[in-house]
């Protein structure tokens, strides 16, 4: 692609497109100074104009182009005629696609996610820590500054994350956040079609995903569709004004997103929290428009085409408007019908997280043809689980109550599980807790219902108090990112041995899980917890694993006869934690703060 005159015809989105797509009419935003006023002309094979859409502000133009079946990859000059001796040309390029593209798979219970902070992870190339014309500067010592984290430095520990066990990678955005401060967490995008230069190029992402996938391992990114940084770049040109949710002074969504479903809202409370911006620095989107709703869903498609996608996590999902979403799931689905996407469901109500996954039985009728929901109730109930007594609604007792509610959802095996991740807080939140709650807490994640998501760093109990020490505190640099950190916990040897406890009892489950297909969509039948242990079978026709917890201070002794009914014509198991062999599944002895998972035979 090739622009002249860049001064006056500075943007072409989506830069390029592809041929063979069922999204095959798209639209064109060109930004450049008094571009509307110029006359478009191209010639190409299989290419067709269906219109040109001139706006109130006279730097836009909207381009709809029809590309046919029979078009053939290749390039177009699109040429903006702006007077009798000057003409701007931009080269247009449809390209082919992959193959397999349209039947690329997403994540499911089979996967475990790994969630990582791109800026805080590992930094593969200091040269980019510092670029000009970049706003926010470089400063490790600065919990909120820049780390000098990227794509290279991730790109460098895939192999981290074969021996971890993990099957696919979740990352921050990595969009460009050229704001004036705390640019770090990547939630405020200037561009939208350019990955951050302080991570790395478009072409390095691209190439990440494609070296992930060479190792077996998925990538999903990480959408924001609500807001954008107020320092975007068309924020100080926008195409129109209702390009974003305008008031009279700033106003900050109320965050109530119980609005979206509540059948006794007013009208006042769910246009706050539709419309209202989510913060000072972030600029509420408004996909009412119709302009806004093609680019972001154009904006996706492109990305997925481009780098090869698995998936997406969509941020403060509840908070764009409600059919646009459901529209742009439905089209991204009819696209590429085996992807998967997750929707940031921030509630602590299993019927409110419910209200959001595709078919749900919902009294207003909505679908939101999203597939894929956070499980905050759950994290929730882990939290708290193996900190407590054990009591009626203590303790265990709160990981059972949240799994009797799992008749409100529409597929509650496609839910997004997890303990900690970069908002809510770490589950280590200091280095004095024992070790044994991780464990039990690893052991129920990664055997129950649903996907699991671990946190960066969880696996070698990174520490981290989002209520004392705020964002900054629970998004550390992981150790041995850094070619001046004095240890790399990359490393066996750079682990301490406490640290190297918990990352081989995890590693141990995620090996094994990535054969055990009882645990990917086998059913679940759990038992009320007696005595302090908490029982449940996952099963399918070949496979029965039976997982104990046993949340109490002291041995235990299981009578198998209380769980018979799942028993049954069974003989004995291994637990796969130890490798311990189980001949008298009658009498099964649990040390205490101790889980076991036995696989059955």
């Amino acid at each position: 692609m090739s622009m002249s005159h860049a001064q006056s015809l500075s943007r072409v989105e989506p830069p390029s497109w592809w041929v063979g797509m069922k999204h095959n009419e798209i639209q064109l935003l060109v930004h450049g100074k008094d571009i509307a006023t110029s006359e478009v002309s191209f010639e190409y094979l299989g290419v067709r104009l269906i219109s040109i859409e001139r706006v109130k502000n006279p730097n836009y133009l909207f381009i709809n182009l029809a590309i046919a079946d029979e078009a053939m990859p290749g390039s177009f000059d699109i040429n903006f005629r702006v007077s009798r001796r000057k003409t701007l040309t931009y080269t247009y390029r449809l390209d082919e696609r992959r193959e397999g593209s349209a039947q690329r798979k997403g994540f499911d219970a089979s996967d475990v996610v790994y969630l990582l902070f791109p800026d805080r992870f590992a930094n593969g190339d200091p040269s980019n820590d510092q670029i000009s014309g970049m706003r926010d500067k470089f400063n490790r010592s600065d919990p909120y500054a820049r780390h000098g984290g990227d794509i290279q430095g991730i790109a460098e520990r895939l192999d981290y994350f074969k021996r971890l066990g993990v099957t696919a990678l979740w990352l921050n955005p990595v969009l460009e956040n050229n704001q004036v401060s705390q640019s770090y967490h990547g939630y405020a995008i200037t561009d939208f079609y350019k990955v951050d230069s302080r991570m790395g190029s478009n072409e390095q992402y691209r190439n990440l995903v494609e070296q992930a996938h060479e190792k077996g391992l998925k990538v999903i990114k990480d959408l924001v569709f609500n807001h954008c940084g107020d320092m975007h770049w068309w924020m100080t040109d926008l195409p129109m004004p209702n390009w974003v949710n305008q008031w009279p002074k700033h106003t900050q969504s109320n965050y109530r997103q119980s609005a979206a479903f509540d059948p006794h809202a007013s009208k006042r409370d769910i246009d706050l929290m539709n419309k209202g911006w989510f913060a000072r620095q972030m600029p509420d989107l408004n996909q009412q428009n119709p302009f806004v709703a093609k680019y972001l869903l154009q904006n996706t498609i492109w990305w997925i085409e481009y780098a090869g996608l698995n998936g997406f996590r969509m941020d403060t999902h509840p908070y764009s408007d409600k059919q646009f979403m459901a529209k742009w799931c439905k089209a991204i689905l009819h696209e590429y019908p085996n992807f998967s996407i997750v929707g940031e469901t921030w509630y602590t109500s299993s019927a409110s997280v419910s209200y959001w996954q595709k078919d749900a039985r919902n009294a207003d009728g909505y679908n939101s043809h999203l597939p894929s929901v956070m499980d905050f109730p759950l994290m929730n109930a882990i939290n708290k689980a193996f900190d407590e007594e054990d009591g009626w609604e203590t303790g265990i007792a709160r990981l059972y109550d949240v799994l009797t509610q799992d008749f409100v959802y529409a597929n509650s095996n496609n839910l997004f599980i997890f303990i900690d991740n970069h908002d809510k807080g770490r589950f280590q939140t200091d280095t004095t807790l024992d070790v044994s709650r991780l464990k039990l807490a690893m052991a129920f994640l990664l055997t129950t219902r649903g996907i699991p998501q671990i946190y960066y760093g969880t696996e070698i109990l990174l520490p981290g108090d989002v209520d004392k020490g705020g964002h900054g505190d629970i998004r550390r640099d992981f150790p041995g990112g850094w070619e001046t950190d004095s240890r790399s916990a990359f490393n066996a040897n750079g682990r301490t041995p406490q640290e190297n406890e918990i990352w081989n009892y995890v590693s141990r489950i995620l090996h094994w899980r990535k054969g055990a297909a009882a645990i990917h969509q086998g059913k679940l039948i759990h038992f009320n917890p007696t005595n302090g242990v908490y029982a449940y079978v996952r099963y399918n026709d070949k496979q029965k694993v039976m997982v104990l917890i046993n949340n109490g201070s002291e041995d235990k002794v299981i009578n198998g006869k209380l769980y018979g009914e799942m028993l049954n014509g069974c003989s004995g198991g291994i637990d796969i934690i130890t490798n311990q062999k189980i001949t008298d599944i009658g009498h099964i002895a649990i040390l205490p703060r101790t889980a076991m998972i036995i696989e059955l035979f």
